[in-house]
């Protein structure tokens, strides 16, 4: 939790360690404490694991990198540990260059670098990281950032080569070249290791499946708690933490930060304060995602009637993005311009909505690549982005290989239209003044056509109110 350290002065072994602080919360060892601190402690076991299942999917990406960069020397860090207040940091999370190409994930070590050494036919990789300290060292019991009486035992190189199948070596021995390329340093390789992962394997696949399993189990502890977020003043946090301990207890942690957005703030699109009341009658946008500890995440978007029930205003926007969704994903082909996803939920938005009387313009004339836009307003986002490791994945890709690039088999990406009126727009009646809709899911796409991964949380208007009504009912 801290990342303050000690000053140690040590001329030889603990024993004999002179110990300064330079912190009211540190205080000086005693003499009895470093004489016997280094002794009394049982062998540790020093069996190896067997290479966990990512490992050989790793050892193909990171081949897959090496021949884009022959003759280059090529370091991926993890990251380190981001102060968050004094001596507090944020929980670590790496890299996901890194992680994608160790297959260390919620397990990693911070400052950890990945190291591609060219070679005459390609490239030496080592995994650097700091070893456990040794029992004798003072570094153990008075690091508080990477002592283990304060932060429990750390990887030893031999257990972590064996587990991920890579050489590893201590944190000192790495030496920096002037020329190395550095992700997030150099463009060109932030752009390829983010375009390795435009194409999922069949192990990130599966992690996916497992990140909206965790998720959809979010969602109906969410609905079975909604009383309890009703009867709060600041409910939209109590959905909020509700979802938390699922992504705690049964994945590493959300994938971003969740949004619980109740009544007018639905129609904010990225709401995170999550501190209003969550009130009957009204509609709560959820849009939440687990992520397992392999670090893949969900995200998914479910537009809840608090009540249990739409009202007739309600539906009628909800079902209409609903059938842009429908539309985006039937336009989910392989061999399809992925922002024709994107131009098929439009194409709904933007009928509806002249339908209703809300533009100034026909259909048509707001589709208008050039002058239209109009129903723009009440949409503002975009329908797809890809997903995987990082909640926005692929976000370094060139544009020909995302936005106008072709969706293959084995991609992975959001539909997640909406609409949103807010509440203080003039141009809409004011029965729609204050709703905000969002549906969104993960699709996997296959030879054989779209997948909706996350297709067991009911979606319908229909679908959710028997199934707000099924889990409060067998929750009382």
């Amino acid at each position: 939790m801290t990342s303050e350290h000690d000053t140690i002065e040590q001329p030889g072994d603990a024993a004999t360690a002179a110990v300064s602080t330079s912190t009211n919360r540190r205080q000086p060892f005693p003499q009895g404490f470093l004489d016997t601190i280094s002794t009394g402690w049982a062998e540790r076991p020093e069996s190896l694991p067997a290479p966990r299942a990512q490992a050989p999917y790793a050892a193909a990406r990171r081949a897959a990198l090496s021949a884009a960069f022959p003759g280059k020397r090529l370091v991926i860090p993890a990251g380190s540990l981001a102060q968050r207040s004094n001596d507090t940091d944020y929980p670590f999370r790496a890299h996901s260059a890194f992680a994608h190409l160790t297959g260390w994930a919620a397990d990693s070590e911070p400052d950890s670098l990945l190291v591609f050494e060219p070679t005459a036919d390609g490239h030496d990789v080592t995994l650097y990281f700091r070893e456990r300290a040794d029992r004798t060292t003072s570094e153990f019991y008075s690091d508080a950032t990477i002592g283990e009486f304060w932060i429990g035992p750390r990887p030893a190189l031999a257990g972590v080569a064996a587990d991920l199948g890579v050489a590893t070596a201590h944190l000192d021995e790495f030496a920096a070249g002037d020329d190395d390329l550095v992700v997030d340093d150099n463009a060109e390789l932030t752009q390829v290791v983010s375009e390795l992962r435009l194409v999922k394997d069949e192990y990130e696949i599966a992690e996916m499946r497992r990140a909206v399993e965790i998720t959809a189990h979010g969602f109906d502890d969410i609905i079975r708690d909604l009383p309890r977020a009703v009867a709060h003043p600041r409910g939209e946090r109590i959905v909020e933490g509700v979802f938390h301990q699922r992504a705690r207890s049964d994945g590493n942690w959300e994938g971003y930060d969740t949004i619980a957005a109740s009544g007018p703030h639905a129609c904010y699109l990225h709401w995170t304060r999550n501190d209003g009341a969550v009130l009957p009658g009204d509609l709560i946008l959820i849009d939440a995602g687990a992520e397992a500890d392999s670090l893949y995440t969900a995200d998914i978007t479910r537009t809840l009637p608090v009540s249990g029930t739409f009202s007739d205003v309600q539906r009628r926007i909800y079902d209409t993005v609903v059938e842009a969704a429908d539309a985006a994903f039937a336009a989910a082909k392989v061999g399809v311009p992925f922002r024709e996803v994107h131009a098929a939920a439009m194409d709904v938005i933007a009928r509806r909505t002249a339908e209703w009387g809300l533009l100034p313009v026909t259909a048509e004339e707001a589709l208008d690549a050039d002058r239209g836009g109009q129903h723009r307003r009440y949409m503002v986002h975009g329908t797809s982005h890809h997903l995987g490791i990082d909640v926005h994945d692929c976000a370094q890709a060139r544009r020909e290989m995302y936005y106008d690039g072709l969706i293959e088999p084995g991609m992975v990406f959001t539909i997640e239209p909406g609409l949103y009126f807010q509440i203080d727009d003039v141009t809409v009646p004011e029965e729609y003044r204050g709703i905000g809709v969002r549906i969104e899911d993960d699709i996997l796409i296959t030879a054989d056509g779209p997948v909706n991964l996350s297709a067991d949380i009911p979606r319908t208007s229909a679908e959710i109110e028997d199934w707000i009504a099924r889990v409060q009912g067998s929750a009382s």
